[in-house]
């Protein structure tokens, strides 16, 4: 059984949970979050810690971003657009169970006052962004890192809050110009 509470949007996302781990979730209803699921999540933190896997949409990502200004020091899971849809849904309750398990074993700390090793100059060397094809490349960098996709502003503000060491943001670039590289 997983020790964390595990942060989800709905009740599909609880049963595709369920169906990949042991574990507890606590439902926010959707980025309409209330007063009472914020207590829930804070009291979750408290005693248990608290995994937030969300939608790799806009919504869920702005509900991450809600949880995260208001609950500090909670853990993240990430999920790729391409992992988490099925006949052009997005969403939690699309993923497999082996991908739910690959994104809680690669579950992220929230550090929100850490400084980055990673500077704007390696993200434009790094054609993350000012690119033509930034947002495709940070989707690539997103997954390989596990941090998810991410606008530029916010993809450097997560290789913080993450503390994304200099040595993983190399790797995971040499990755992706080899996936490029064998891409037919």
């Amino acid at each position: 059984m997983i020790k964390e509470v595990i942060v989800v949007e709905g009740k599909d996302d609880t049963a595709a949970i369920r169906r990949a781990v042991d574990a507890e979730t606590i439902e926010t209803g959707g980025s309409a979050i209330n007063e009472a699921v914020y207590r829930r999540i804070e009291l979750a933190q408290k005693r248990r810690g608290v995994i937030i896997l969300t939608d790799p949409d806009h919504a869920g990502e702005k509900l991450r971003r809600l949880i995260t200004a208001r609950v500090p020091g909670c853990k993240h899971a990430f999920l790729s657009r391409e992992e988490a849809t099925h006949k052009g849904d997005i969403g939690v309750e699309n993923a497999p169970p082996e991908v739910i398990r690959k994104a809680l074993d690669n579950v992220k700390t929230d550090f929100q006052r850490a400084e980055s090793e990673i500077t704007w100059e390696d993200m434009i060397d790094a054609g993350l962004v000012v690119h033509p094809e930034a947002a495709s490349r940070r989707m690539r960098m997103g997954r390989l890192l596990g941090i998810g996709y991410a606008n530029g502003k916010q993809f450097h503000k997560r290789c913080r809050m993450f503390q994304i060491s200099r040595e993983e943001f190399i790797e995971a670039y040499r990755r992706m110009d080899e996936e490029e590289e064998s891409a037919p």
